[in-house]
Formats: structure tokens, C-alpha cells, sequence
């Protein structure tokens, strides 16, 4: 019987079986984790490692994310106006080897190396920028004669012991969107990714020090209008980043991580029944539901690192809020496994249950497509058995990463020339295909039974290579199992599946 007509004979006859298993295990939901650079908290865990060390560490990091079913990585490669990356614009970063300004040795680009290991793997790369931060301590002394600041000192402004671009100045943005295009023009990226640092989080009793970019670059807003004005500088790189990523490479998605809470019920009818001491709205000056009405970002991942039945922030409140007020952007949920610990001050993080709970809630709702975690160091720690209650139910099964009906799509086609071979006690899986195929998913289906590509447990491995060799064991025999294969575009579009023969 072809593939296709098997689907759907199995579809038809198992369709309320099929919409249980979907809602347990989805075929397609984000399963993500945010790897950060900055302080070497996850990578490089040291300014004084090798290049060799360096790329073991990064293996290492994409071997659990492969461990956890996750498939997605959010790359930290630009957090203080400096790079995780070849760049002209800006220095490396000093994370990398302790000197801002000084290239990998041996040379090696990091960025390049973990966009071909994740390809490798079969893991979806979007790189996370900060916009505004240019040094993050002001008692740094070591800047390189490159780095933006010492070339314009004018753009910046010093708050705390922060140095940040100033949100109000046409130049600012000019350069954070150069830089961004920089990226996107020469880097095979699945997405674009800000962090929550747009204006800075509010220090107590003291003011943020724009009030002369304010008086000479207004643009008609009055002086009591002068946080809209803020609010307007931000939604101004918003949309410049959107054009230029549509306009270089309209498939590349661009996600925004803001702070959970967007605004507290008693500022705004519209807000959630919280009492965060800052909002987006109010404090950062992030109008992100408009980002959101006006289609200028392609997703979003409120960071919501609290638990569930927290007074002031309630985790299941607020994904409920975000989840109604989508307005049709897709929706991952930031979540803190970085909290879980057995000494804990909160009870319910002293077990990671917490996370298979927040989980749950999350999948109770159509809008929320799946979880980013903070951050990579937690997946080796695995605190109180997260790897195992994730892979028990919730993770049990390989998912692919979801679609995005806010970018341009590119269509794939299928594989073709599927062979498989047998060798002694191992066996291969070759196929030739295209160019419009970043990766390829291989199904594994018991000989006799029905076989669906719609269902997860079915997924073999996803790589991009175009054959893959295996050691034969009682689990994937290919006298028992049958094998096909898919291929998935650079908008993670599947093709038709081809049949291993």
C-alpha cells in the first residue's frame, strides 16, 4: 500500500487515538533552551579554555539537548556590543578568551562551528542579540580601540554602572539593525532573538538619563508624553529589524524574550492579575502588544521564571494571559529550570515536577506552542530528575520544531534515490536531495503495522546529512522495521515521505 494512502486509512480509523496522543506528545511544538555567553555561565565555561575545549563544550551541550528530545538552541553571540562571531562592526567578545578584541587561537568562528554542529544534529540555531547593552560594567577598563563606544562615544548613555545606546537616537538604531543584517546576510540562521534588556530595568529613585536626547530629539511628543516616547524609540527598531530581515531573508523569524508580566491589572484593564514591582509596558517601555497587532515580530517567549501559585506572579495566570493575547503570534514560554533545587526557599521548585506541571498548563492551551528553558548548564546538571520526568511523558518523544505562518515559506522536496544497505552489523541510510532541504526526519515504523509520519513516536533521528550509518540492535533491525524519510525546508515545511527500499 503507498505511504500516503496508509496515513490516511490510519488517520481515518484511529482519528480519536491520534488527537490524544497528539495533545500528549505533539509532533511539532518548540522545545528550546537559551545557551548564554555572557559571564561564562554556560559558554565557554572559561575565558582560559581552547579552541579544542571549546568545541568539545559545545558538543557536549548539543548532546543533551539531543538527550532531552529538545530542538531548538537560542545562541547567545552579541551581548555587550560585542561578538561571538567574525565580525567588522564589532570585537570579539572577552568572554571568549578574556581579551575583548582578540580572535580564537587556533582561529575558529564560534558561530559558524555551531550552526554546523547543529545542523549535524538536526537542531534548529537562533541567535540571541542584545540590543542595547554596550558594557555591561562601567569599571571595565579594557574596551578594544574597535568597540562602538570608543569609536562614538556620543551614542551612549551610563546608567548604574551600565553603558547602553541611547534609545533615542536615529544613530543608535541605524547601527544595532547594520548589525543585525550583518548577521542575517552572512550566517545560515534559523531565527533573529532580543532579549528583555530594551530600556533598562529600573534602578530605585534614580532617573534614566535621556532627558537632553529627549528635548532636542522629541519628534512632536510632549513632555508628559515622554514615556510613549520611549515606548516609540523601542517600537522603532522593532519595525526597522522586521523590514530588514524581510527584506535579506524573509524566512529568517524574529522572536523577542520579554520579562513575563506586560502590564499589572491595576494599571491597565488589559492586564494580568499580577503584581510585578516592573512591567514591560511601564518600566522597560516595551509595547509588545503592538510588536505583536502590527505582525512586526514572528514570535515571542515571555520569560515567566516563577511557579505555579506565586502570589504577586502566578505562573498559570500569566501563561493564560500571554495565551489570550497571542494575537496570533506564535507563543513559547520562557521557563526557569534553574530554579529547581532541593534547598529551594519556594517548595515547589525542591522537586522538578514543577516543570512537568507548567508544561501541562501550557499544552492546555491552542496558543502556546511550546518551552524555552534557562539555561543550557541545567540540561548536564539534571537537578532531582529532570532528564527523567521530561522523557517520561511530556518529552517522551522527538519533536519537530513548529511552523511559522508569519514568515515567508520555502517548500522542500522530497528525497529521492532512498536506499538502505546492509553491512555485517550495521546498516545505512542513504538518499539524495536538494537544496531547499536544511535537514532530513527518518521515520521508523514496525513491518506490518500502520505507519504515520503524523505520529512522533515514529521519529527515527532528524539530521542533514543525506546518510547515516547504525549499529544494528533488536530496537531498529531492518529485518523488523521499515524506514522512510522526509525532508524539511529551511521554514521547517515537511515534505512527502519517501519509503527506504
Amino acid at each position: 500500500m503507498n505511504l500516503k494512502l496508509r496515513i490516511l486509512v490510519l488517520v481515518l480509523v484511529w482519528i480519536s487515538y491520534s488527537n490524544i496522543r497528539a495533545q500528549l506528545h505533539p509532533k511539532r511544538e518548540m522545545r528550546a533552551v537559551w545557551i548564554a555567553t555572557v559571564g561564562n555561565i554556560d559558554w565557554p565555561t572559561s575565558k582560559e579554555l581552547t579552541t579544542k575545549q571549546q568545541q568539545s563544550e559545545f558538543i557536549a551541550i548539543l548532546e543533551q539537548v539531543k538527550q532531552y528530545n529538545l530542538n531548538t538552541v537560542i545562541f547567545q553571540i552579541r551581548p555587550s556590543a560585542d561578538a561571538f562571531y567574525a565580525s567588522k562592526l564589532e570585537p570579539w567578545s572577552q568572554w571568549l578568551n578574556g581579551k575583548q578584541g582578540r580572535a580564537p587561537e587556533p582561529y575558529y568562528d564560534p558561530l559558524n562551528f555551531a550552526i554546523k554542529e547543529c545542523r549535524k544534529r538536526g537542531i534548529d540555531i537562533h541567535v540571541w542579540l542584545n540590543p542595547y547593552r554596550a558594557i555591561a560594567d562601567t569599571s571595565y577598563k579594557k574596551k578594544d580601540t574597535n568597540h562602538i563606544t570608543r569609536i562614538h562615544p556620543e551614542w551612549f548613555l551610563t546608567y548604574g554602572k551600565t553603558l547602553y545606546f541611547n534609545p533615542g537616537l536615529e544613530e543608535s538604531r541605524n547601527f544595532v539593525c547594520t548589525v543585525v543584517s550583518d548577521i542575517v546576510r552572512r550566517y545560515n540562521i534559523d531565527a533573529i532573538h532580543l532579549d528583555d534588556y530594551f530600556y533598562p530595568y529600573k534602578i530605585k529613585d534614580k532617573e534614566f538619563p535621556d532627558s537632553a536626547t529627549f528635548l532636542s530629539n522629541s519628534r512632536g511628543f510632549s513632555e508628559d508624553k515622554k514615556e510613549d516616547w520611549r515606548r516609540d524609540n523601542v517600537n522603532l527598531i522593532i519595525k526597522q529589524i522586521h523590514d530588514s530581515l524581510r527584506s535579506i531573508k524573509p524566512w529568517v523569524e524574529f522572536g523577542i524574550s520579554p520579562f513575563g508580566v506586560w502590564r499589572n491589572i491595576d494599571k491597565d484593564p488589559l492586564g494580568s492579575r499580577t503584581k510585578a514591582g516592573q512591567t514591560n509596558y511601564d518600566d522597560l517601555y516595551a509595547d509588545i502588544l503592538k510588536w505583536q497587532k502590527e505582525k512586526w515580530i514572528d514570535y515571542i517567549v515571555p520569560q515567566i521564571y516563577w511557579e505555579i501559585g506565586k502570589k504577586v506572579a502566578d505562573y498559570a495566570i500569566i501563561a493564560e494571559w500571554w495565551s489570550r493575547f497571542a494575537y496570533g503570534t506564535p507563543l513559547y514560554i520562557g521557563q526557569g529550570i534553574y530554579r529547581i533545587n532541593a534547598k529551594a526557599k519556594e517548595k515547589s521548585w525542591r522537586t522538578s515536577k514543577e516543570i512537568c506541571k507548567q508544561i501541562k498548563i501550557n499544552r492546555n492551551y491552542p496558543n502556546i506552542n511550546g518551552s524555552i528553558f534557562f539555561s543550557a548548564k541545567v540540561l548536564a546538571k539534571n537537578p532531582l530528575k529532570l532528564k527523567k520526568r521530561l522523557l517520561k511523558d511530556p518529552y517522551k518523544f522527538p519533536a519537530l520544531p513548529p511552523l511559522n505562518s508569519r514568515i515567508a515559506q520555502v517548500l522542500p522536496l522530497e528525497p529521492t534515490n532512498a536506499r538502505i544497505k546492509l553491512s555485517g552489523s550495521s546498516f545505512t541510510l542513504s538518499f539524495k536531495a536538494d537544496s531547499s532541504s536544511k535537514s532530513f526526519v527518518i521515520y521508523k515504523f514496525k513491518k506490518g503495522k500502520p505507519a504515520s509520519i503524523e505520529n512522533p513516536s515514529a521519529i527515527f533521528t532528524v539530521s542533514s546529512e543525506n546518510s547515516v550509518s547504525f549499529a544494528i540492535n533488536k530496537k531498529n533491525d531492518p529485518k523488523k522495521y521499515m524506514y522512510a524519510v522526509t525532508s524539511l525546508s529551511k521554514t521547517n515545511m515537511e515534505s512527502q515521505a519517501v519509503i527506504f527500499e
